[in-house]
């Protein structure tokens, strides 16, 4: 049997997890780690990290299993609170959640386990690993939907490599939610009927703007409205290689100014909070942000031509392959977490080598700086890339 370190969250899948683990027969350690340690920014009441340390302690004196305590809060800060401020001031909208499971817990986390001896880290996403052995001998590292469709995680995992799923174990990935609650119930742990935790990757509930404030000024600016029957709309034809149709929109030539807001980095496509816009029939959404000239555009109505596209760019550095050598030109594909998975082709036409990707159906909120996962139809997430547009 192995050495494995669990990563204790506080939270029911991570201690079902480990139980499992035991049961199986492996020596099993629990890490607990610290990320963040400023309260600025959180909602009222939502400051998890004294309580979850709390769980996890609990969690591991009930499976009688040691408990580690790490503080990657500096590491958590220099590797994904930087690139999250970098990634808003330029008006891109990034998932923290994404970049920890990548720079936090399978890089900073897994050294510390690696310290401790460990054969390898196991997490409680609800995602699978499948390992085959190719034509070289090579062991080659899958990574599957969880048997849970409702609360599948893969995606939150689409920017691990090789070396890093080699090392991961997913002991519920087979389970649906009920059923881990369930085991939890069965064998007494605290975390049995525990709320999920939600928010920042291991800082909890946050006010956007509140947090972003930290490092990025406010600063007014106009609110410009976009008519659904702007004449640009539509006017666009489809050229079969996605370069033309996957570029935004420029909405510099409107300029009906309805609103003021405090600084057009705070939003992101598809937003209707903090708007301030009222006396509409319909919720006014954000269409389009810049941050250069720091100016939001907005557009009435969830229907609104402005919030859908067919089309997106990956640049090639930006693609990241897990168990392939390239995308296959039919794929699925999701853009954020708990989407659907959506019928696209996939194609490289840019003399870069620069993905498009053109979506069958037209896609809401296509946004800069998140992550697009690609999918084949048996669930094996197979790359992903940084959406540039």
């Amino acid at each position: 049997m192995a050495r494995v370190v669990v990563g204790i969250s506080g939270g029911v899948d991570s201690s079902v997890a480990a139980h499992l683990l035991k049961k199986q027969g492996h020596e099993v350690i629990g890490m607990f780690m610290i990320n963040w340690h400023d309260t600025e920014g959180l909602l009222a009441g939502d400051c998890p990290l004294k309580d979850d340390e709390i769980f996890a302690q609990l969690v591991c004196k009930k499976l009688d299993i040691p408990l580690h305590i790490v503080d990657l809060s500096e590491t958590y800060y220099k590797r994904v609170t930087e690139y999250m401020f970098k990634e808003y001031e330029s008006g891109r909208t990034p998932n923290p959640d994404v970049l920890c499971n990548r720079e936090i817990k399978f890089d900073a986390f897994l050294e510390e386990a690696l310290k401790l001896g460990a054969d390898y880290v196991a997490t409680g996403h609800y995602c699978q690993k499948v390992t085959t052995v190719d034509t070289h001998g090579n062991e080659v590292h899958h990574l599957i939907a969880g048997a849970d469709n409702n609360k599948d995680q893969s995606y939150f995992l689409c920017q691990l490599n090789q070396y890093q799923l080699s090392k991961a174990l997913f002991p519920i990935g087979h389970l649906d939610k009920p059923e881990v609650r369930k085991i939890a119930e069965e064998i007494g742990l605290a975390t049995a009927k525990r709320k999920d935790s939600q928010g920042i990757c291991f800082i909890g509930k946050v006010a956007l703007p509140d947090f972003l404030k930290q490092r990025l000024k406010a600063k007014n600016g106009p609110i410009i409205e976009v008519p659904k029957d702007w004449p640009i709309y539509g006017r666009r034809a489809l050229d079969g290689t996605g370069i033309i149709d996957s570029i935004p929109y420029d909405y510099s030539s409107c300029s009906k100014c309805i609103g003021e807001h405090n600084g057009a980095h705070f939003f992101t496509i598809g937003q209707s909070k903090y708007l301030g816009i009222g006396g509409r029939k319909d919720k006014m959404f954000v269409i389009a942000t810049d941050t250069v000239n720091n100016i939001v555009y907005v557009g009435e109505g969830n229907d609104h031509p402005g919030l859908y596209r067919n089309c997106l760019r990956i640049k090639a550095e930006d693609l990241h392959l897990i168990s392939v050598d390239s995308i296959p030109h039919k794929v699925k594909v999701r853009i954020r977490y708990r989407q659907p998975l959506q019928d696209a082709y996939v194609t490289r036409v840019s003399e870069d080598g620069d993905v498009f990707v053109h979506f069958v159906e037209e896609q809401r909120g296509i946004t800069a700086g998140q992550f697009a996962a690609f999918y084949t139809n048996q669930g094996e997430l197979i790359a992903s890339g940084v959406i540039n547009y």
